[in-house]
């Protein structure tokens, strides 16, 4: 785990672009270093190679879904990397595959981005409530 939150690496996997752009200043606005994939494909290969201590992770994406990502990403890391969903999907089948999988937050779009400011702090700081 990071010694500050600031030092945080994030890794936004989001297909929607006026979405990453407003998560990413935000983040970097918050001193975290952002790294970005515009499918989940790429969010595979940026994870592999960066080794964020978070991925903020779109459910329909091209290429590659993120619940095939998120399996991927839970597979393959000895060390859990953190993992938030965000979806518009408001299916609760989905909510509760995503979260048999293991993701810390599933969260609906639109996410406010002071309340996923606040959930990426709860979740670092021990608090995952």
């Amino acid at each position: 785990m990071p010694d500050t939150p600031t030092s945080l690496r994030v890794l936004i996997v989001d297909d929607d672009t006026d979405i990453v752009d407003a998560l990413s200043f935000a983040l970097e606005q918050e001193g975290y270093t952002v790294f970005i994939a515009c499918n989940g494909d790429e969010g595979i290969e940026l994870a592999d190679k960066h080794n964020p201590d978070l991925v903020l992770l779109d459910m329909m994406m091209p290429k590659r879904s993120g619940f095939l990502v998120l399996e991927k990403l839970r597979r393959a890391n000895r060390i859990p990397v953190r993992i938030i969903m965000m979806t518009a999907n408001e299916g609760n089948r989905h909510r509760e595959y995503a979260e048999s999988l293991g993701v810390d937050a599933y969260l609906n779009k639109p996410v406010p981005i002071n309340d996923l400011l606040a959930r990426i702090r709860a979740l670092f700081a021990g608090d995952e409530s």
